[in-house]
């Protein structure tokens, strides 16, 4: 079963990786996602900007 993620999960895993400074293997394994994830939204977000992600996810809970 694939998992799916909100449009606002998506945005702020790519802003993470665009400004934290850390490698995207890392921002990937502390959001619980794998790392071709985080590259394949940015390249999405930068082709459709707005129009980017347009399905309805959902987010898991995440453990704190």
């Amino acid at each position: 079963m694939q998992k799916t993620y909100t449009a606002e999960f998506k945005r702020e895993a790519v802003r993470l990786a665009q400004t934290s400074g850390k490698p995207i293997t890392h921002i990937a394994r502390d959001l619980g996602i794998s790392d071709t994830s985080i590259h394949q939204w940015r390249k999405e977000l930068a082709e459709h900007s707005q129009e980017a992600f347009p399905g309805s996810g959902h987010q898991p809970a995440q453990e704190e």
